[in-house]
Order: C-alpha cells, then structure tokens, then sequence
C-alpha cells in the first residue's frame, strides 16, 4: 500500500504541470493521440470547439494502448480532480461507470437520436445502467496489416490471401535482406498481432469461444497452439531492436521502406497520411490473411466525468460535437478509423477507409464482428492483462508454443 501511494503522488507530480482544474469555459482532455498522425486528427475537434468559443486544456499521457493514461486517471480521481473527459476503451468505461464516477449523457443523446445511429457493439460500452455515459469518436479495425507497395513490387510479391502465401512472402523478403515485419515491443502490440493470430488459425467461433467465453478447451486447445506458432514465425521475422519501440516507429519503418509489413490497427494508416503517402499507390492495406471476412475492433470513446451532479455546458457541447456527423467524417478520414455513426457518407475517405467503412457493415450484418481482446472489447481488464504477460512471453522467447498454451489457460482462469 505504501509503494501504490508513493507511485500515485509520483504521478501526480509528473503530471503537475498539465493537469489540474478546467478554466471556466474549457474542457480538460486526458488523451493518448500524442503521434503525428492522432494529433492531427485531435485538432478537427479541437477547433471545432474553439469554433464554439470553448477553449481545450489538454492533457496527452503518452503510450498507444492507453495503460499510462489510465494510470494517470487513477491518480487524478483519487486526488478528487478528473479531468473534464477522457479517453478510453470497453471495458475500463463500464469499470468507471460501475463507480458511479461517470456523467448521464442520456438528455443529449436523446436531443440528437445516439440510438438510432450508434451500433449496438458500440452502445455496449457506451450505456450502463440504461444510460449514456460515453460519446463513440469511431471504431478501429485491428486485424490490418499495412505493406510498403514499393518494396513489395521490387520482390514481385503480391498481397498474400493466406497465411501460406505471408509465409512465402516474408520469407522472400527476409531472403531480399529486408527487415519483413516492423513490430515494436510493447505488450498491447504484441497482443494485436495475437488477436489476428488466434483469429487467422481458428476462425470466428474459435475467437468468440476463447477470447469471449473464456472456454478452457478453446484456450487449451491445439488450434491455439497454432496461433503461438504463428507468433512464433511473425517473432523470427522482426528485428533486433524492437524491443519497446512505440509502434508509430514501427509505422515509420514501413513509410520508409525499411521493412516490409505491419500488423496493425487502422490507427497506422494516419501515420502514412501524414506522411504524405497515398494508399494503392506508396502503401497497401489489406485484413491479416485468414481473417478477410471477420472484423476484430476497438472504439475510442470519451468518457465524461461527473462534475458535481450536472452535465456541464462545455461537456455537452464536446459529447454533441463528437457525434456530429460532419465531426464525424473530418475526424475519421484523418485518423484512419471509420465513423462511430452508421449513417456518415464514405465520400471523403480514401480507399482504405472506404474498404474499412464496406468491411465493418458486411460484418455487422453477418455477426463477424467482434470486439478486439488486445483492445479491452472481448474482456475484462484483468483477463486481457493476464492474456498480455504469456503472450509477451511467449514473444520474447520464455516460452514455446506448447508451454504458452497451458501457461494461458492457467492465467485465465486464475484472471476470471
């Protein structure tokens, strides 16, 4: 208990200088967009609320899975100040809201008909208890893999449908002299690239059952022995000095030529925009081979403390601007998501946001959608934690595939 409370005044300290009480007038947003690509995207809304005359205190927590900011958030609410707003993902929204820590949102939501236009795999995270406790910003895809297309041209390799064809594929690029895979050593993308892993080798039901179930035989089973062979393949191929690289670097190395390939959320795809780069032409985007038909997804949502019992004006006035639609389209085609509202034209985006808008609505309407475990949609935070520690092991050599698998169904269960 002591060290907690001597990291928890750490922290605050650290964060001294940022953080603290919204001026009037202003929202405090705790956030972790804090690449090239995500604080671009950040300023649409931004100066969409400028427009309506209310200032921004930000508050970036660097890390791109979002745990420090969590950390920091931990800190600022037992200290009795959060933050105006902050951003979050699945199920830390509903641990917040169960605290009753969280504002009604329901009068605005009701105003501007969220029901009607919010999917349903959204609004799970987004209501509790009957009420609106959060405003969806978008929904990212995770089982992407992003391709340098002049690299690939120069060793004659086309975009591999099957997990036989990325296998040729690295192998010739590994065989060329050039890094395949850009990976950065960090738990949450590790288990990014595990989602599409599991899902590649086990297909829908296998996902569901494993990472949403929770069932023993689906995590015990030879098929998610698979899956650790294939992270196994993907670890071969990385280079020695991953190890915690943020995963915009990771980006940058494809942008650059410097490695073939990335598994990653959409996110990445703001990195290559702001790179200059235009996609089928400098870079390529197409799902983790296996997973074409199925979408596995995060959606950043921001969460609106309570302050005192009464949604603030400004607070409104942030929830109303995220949902607009106009919002909606200018923040998604800069950030490389697609939009949390289903009636937003594709118009603006380019062709990987279209591809991603036609993705996430054929599978919504097939039930291949599905929440992403690395992203806290399919779990618990305990059990994703519990998930990170043996596939970070597993990546970094402590165990084979065979001992991972049992390691995981121990770490479950022990998590549930």
């Amino acid at each position: 208990m002591a060290y907690m409370k001597t990291r928890i005044a750490g922290i605050l300290a650290a964060t001294s200088l940022v953080a603290g009480a919204a001026n009037a007038g202003d929202v405090e947003v705790l956030h972790w967009w804090t690449s090239g690509g995500e604080a671009a995207a950040l300023n649409v809304l931004k100066q969409d609320l400028e427009s309506q005359g209310i200032g921004w205190q930000d508050m970036p927590v660097a890390g791109g899975g979002g745990e420090q900011a969590m950390t920091v958030l931990r800190a600022r609410v037992t200290a009795g100040n959060a933050p105006t707003a902050v951003q979050m993902l699945g199920f830390d929204i509903l641990d917040w809201a169960k605290e009753g820590a969280l504002a009604d949102l329901n009068e605005i939501a009701a105003q501007e008909g969220w029901d009607a236009v919010v999917p349903e795999a959204l609004q799970a995270f987004a209501r509790h208890d009957g009420k609106w406790i959060s405003a969806p910003v978008n929904v990212h895809s995770t089982n992407w893999v992003w391709a340098n297309k002049a690299v690939l041209d120069a060793n004659g390799i086309s975009v591999p449908q099957t997990w036989d064809e990325f296998v040729a594929a690295v192998e010739k690029l590994a065989a060329a002299g050039v890094t395949p895979i850009a990976q950065g050593g960090q738990a949450w993308q590790e288990a990014t690239v595990f989602d599409a892993a599991v899902m590649s080798a086990g297909g829908p039901e296998f996902y569901k059952s494993a990472f949403i179930d929770l069932d023993e035989g689906a995590l015990g089973s030879d098929t998610m022995k698979e899956a650790f062979d294939r992270m196994a393949f993907i670890r071969a191929n990385v280079d020695e000095n991953f190890s915690g690289r943020d995963w915009n670097l990771a980006t940058a190395m494809v942008i650059n030529g410097e490695a073939g390939f990335q598994m990653m959320g959409d996110w990445a795809k703001g990195e290559f925009l702001n790179a200059g780069k235009v996609p089928g032409t400098d870079f390529l985007c197409f799902r983790f081979p296996g997973t074409q038909e199925q979408v596995t997804f995060n959606a950043d949502q921001f969460a609106m403390f309570d302050q005192g019992g009464m949604v603030s004006k400004e607070q409104a006035a942030l929830a109303s601007a995220i949902l607009s639609p106009s919002f909606q389209s200018a923040f998604n085609v800069v950030k490389g998501s697609v939009p949390a509202r289903t009636d937003v034209s594709d118009e603006a985006f380019d062709a990987c946001g279209k591809q991603g808008m036609k993705d996430l609505a054929a599978a919504a309407s097939s039930g291949n959608l599905f929440g992403s475990m690395a992203h806290g949609h399919a779990a618990p935070a305990s059990v994703k934690n519990a998930v990170y520690d043996v596939v970070t092991a597993h990546f970094n050599g402590e165990y084979d595939s065979a001992t991972a698998v049992e390691e995981l169904v121990d770490a479950v269960s022990i998590a549930k």
